[in-house]
């Protein structure tokens, strides 16, 4: 790393120039080329992935995605004739367009069923020939303006779908202006120096750019979700702007403690560049784990994400030291510098707030811990109630068209409307399966929580037919939950006894809650995997059996303290409008796996920087007490001011008013407030006094086995080479 560090000190303009070709290079290779974002739910073994199965078979030209045509009329009737003829021509030109498959429109003669009782909301419901994730966004736009062209004169005609819910994705750059503007604040807050705040921006803005450029050239190659590029942003900025932060910091230490500008970044690439380079291999495995959930889905989100967090490492270990030699004294204040000039380097000592906390933590660690423990726990509590699931289109923005099309539909049908099931039943053997069939609709029509139930015709020797069933409660809701494991688990079941008869429950809402049963089954291996693999990269780096069962039990309680927010948040509706929270509803299904993958990563990436000073101050003094007193005291500032960073990073995401986006933000945002203010400076340096010297115990059978890992090392081997130059200070 001192080789690798000087080399680009030396030779910073190359580097810089490196750097600024390839985010050139990559953005121009992704604008050439595009994107290809795909969204692939592939749910192997469910009920839901059987009927989508089917139905692309027995029906090809309805298998691909349902969207709807909404349309209210405040006086007269939909059936009057203006209105009639006016979206009689519409929904004509709509069939016209390419992937479109059907039309179903509530005027042809079974279309009865699609006008509402007091006549004044239709829908007409258009399919596709295709998936969703593989129709382009121009295409679904193109259906949106054909659709509401007819808008006006007392006429409201809106497009809901999950396809148009997909195009109407917002474009990206204000909350990650606004979060690069937060960070920018705090670092210069922190240093005191417009040139020590910059670094860690552009740091992390090269990183950001050329991964997120890399990831749609990429999304070509291999399935990745449309959220993918926001994933990347978020984790990008945040542990960008904080492992620069931590470089710049050593580096300014070592200045002001009387190295040359060359051996300050030399030093600090070698110690904390390190750190860096082991806190982002966490990120990434932790990023990684995600493919032991099994899911296509998410195995391109922890690609992507993993991508940019190498991307981002690189640029803190390169590109920072070259700019660090372009600017030389002048990462310093101007203040400091007279300062060093006048007086003198500083002292070695850690002085100030953070000095006199790490003192009083080592004189009360019971009480500090008791009380530390009692508020995660308290936070921790909502988690109990956690329910997985997906937010249905009643939590989008009032403004979009979605949510119009979803308050019309729900306000003239009833809020099951917006999520009716689709039950498919393979009927081989004619009439006695149809008998059958008649009689699972029939049982279907009794059933609480059934709003209605309508079969498809059955065509002449077909052996497919299609039943719908319209919910009384929303896709969301638990009521519909109960609805299909109902279906599943009694009603179905009985209406098959007796015949060869076969039948599945599928549609949007049935995925989601598919979705939502494997993800919760695949949790605890997922969880297990991501602990297991930090427990041993732990163990290798401190040769400790208690600092990496420590880091465990943090990661899991800080875990859990997070849901806690997301759940009092978004499940029961404490987050409201601020928050982009919508109604009460359940957490998204996706977001517990990619959560905990950053939350494991990010949460370790704080005990890496504690406890390595902690280490390094305990190899050479062997005193636990002092060696947890100074690495607390020379990290939590710097720990606390890049966790004030994410904060601000993650926090932005909401301003995107996507629910899921926003639980990510209050998720991690969250997660890492209590990470760092309440675990890192608070019980985890409780604890560590608390054990005493058995921190950093090891039987000696396993330490003769352990490879050697060095995330800090020894300040006399950090470099080989004398110095360049001495510091000559600056007036500039």
């Amino acid at each position: 790393m001192a080789a690798l560090a000087r080399w680009c000190y030396r030779h910073k303009w190359l580097v810089v120039l490196l750097w600024v070709v390839a985010l050139v290079g990559v953005g121009a290779a992704s604008n050439t080329m595009g994107s290809n974002y795909a969204n692939v739910f592939q749910l192997p073994g469910t009920e839901s992935a059987k009927v989508l199965t089917l139905m692309d078979k027995a029906f090809p030209k309805s298998s691909g995605e349902a969207d709807s045509v909404v349309w209210h009329t405040d006086s007269g009737s939909v059936n009057d004739a203006a209105v009639k003829d006016e979206m009689t021509a519409t929904l004509a030109k709509i069939a016209k367009l390419p992937d479109v498959g059907s039309v179903a429109s509530p005027y042809a003669p079974a279309g009865a069923t699609k006008i509402s009782q007091d006549g004044r909301t239709a829908y007409a419901t258009v399919t596709w020939s295709k998936l969703g994730n593989e129709l382009s966004v121009d295409q679904v736009n193109k259906f949106i303006d054909t659709a509401q062209a007819a808008d006006g004169k007392g006429l409201d005609v809106e497009v809901g779908g999950q396809a148009v819910q997909q195009a109407e994705q917002p474009p990206m750059g204000l909350s990650e202006l606004v979060g690069i503007a937060a960070a920018a604040l705090v670092l210069y807050l922190a240093f005191g120096s417009l040139f020590g705040m910059l670094l860690p921006i552009l740091t992390a803005i090269f990183g950001v750019g050329t991964s997120v450029s890399a990831i749609a050239v990429l999304s070509h190659a291999i399935d990745l979700g449309d959220i993918a590029p926001t994933l990347a942003s978020l984790v990008g900025l945040g542990v960008g702007i904080d492992y620069a932060l931590f470089i710049v910091t050593r580096h300014r230490k070592g200045i002001l403690r009387g190295l040359s500008p060359e051996e300050a970044a030399v030093k600090a690439v070698n110690t904390s560049g390190r750190a860096v380079l082991f806190a982002g291999g966490t990120v990434c495995i932790a990023l990684l784990g995600m493919f032991a959930v099994g899911l296509t889905f998410l195995n391109g989100l922890a690609i992507g994400a993993s991508l940019t967090v190498i991307v981002t490492v690189t640029a803190s270990v390169t590109l920072l030291p070259a700019m660090l030699g372009v600017l030389g004294p002048r990462v310093l204040s101007r203040r400091q510098r007279r300062r060093l000039a006048q007086h003198g380097p500083e002292s070695e000592e850690a002085t100030g707030a953070a000095a006199r906390w790490s003192g009083f933590v080592q004189r009360h660690p019971r009480v500090l811990a008791v009380v530390a423990v009692a508020v995660m726990a308290v936070i921790a509590i909502p988690t109990l109630s956690l329910r997985l699931g997906s937010s249905d289109q009643g939590n989008n923005q009032s403004t979009t068209t979605t949510r119009k099309a979803y308050d019309m539909l729900a306000a003239g049908f009833g809020p099951g409307f917006n999520g009716p099931l689709t039950i498919l039943a393979e009927v081989p053997n004619g009439a006695a399966d149809v008998k059958a069939l008649d009689g699972l609709v029939a049982d279907i029509r009794t059933q609480k929580g059934v709003a209605a139930v309508s079969a498809m015709p059955l065509q002449k020797g077909a052996t497919v037919a299609v039943v719908q069933v319209v919910p009384t409660t929303s896709p969301q809701a638990v009521g519909t939950d109960d609805l299909i494991d109902r279906l599943r688990g009694e009603v179905i079941p009985a209406a098959e006894k007796g015949s060869t008869m076969q039948a599945y429950v599928g549609g949007q809402t049935a995925i989601f809650k598919d979705f939502a049963h494997v993800i919760t089954g695949k949790l605890p291996l997922f969880i297990g995997v991501i602990i297991a693999l930090g427990f041993v990269l732990l163990l290798l780096a401190f040769r400790s059996l208690v600092v990496p069962l420590t880091a465990a039990a943090m990661n899991l309680i800080a875990a859990a303290a997070s849901f806690g927010l997301l759940v009092a948040a978004f499940q029961w509706g404490w987050g409201g409008d601020p928050l982009s929270a919508g109604r009460a509803g359940p957490i998204d299904s996706f977001i517990p796996v990619i959560m905990l993958s950053l939350l494991f990563g990010l949460s370790m990436d704080y005990q890496v920087f504690l406890v390595s000073r902690m280490h390094e101050e305990w190899v050479h003094t062997r005193d636990n007490a002092r060696a947890v007193r100074v690495g607390l005291a020379e990290t939590s500032r710097v720990i606390n001011s890049a966790a004030v960073i994410m904060i601000c990073v993650f926090g932005a995401f909401v301003l995107m008013g996507q629910r899921a986006t926003a639980m990510f933000g209050v998720g991690l945002a969250g997660a890492v407030a209590l990470d760092a203010f309440i675990l890192r400076t608070v019980l985890v340096p409780s604890l560590m006094h608390l054990f005493g010297s058995s921190n950093w115990w090891l039987p000696g059978w396993l330490d003769k086995r352990l490879p050697h890992l060095a995330v800090e090392p020894a300040d006399e081997d950090e470099s080989a080479e004398p110095p360049a130059k001495e510091l000559v200070p600056s007036r500039d």
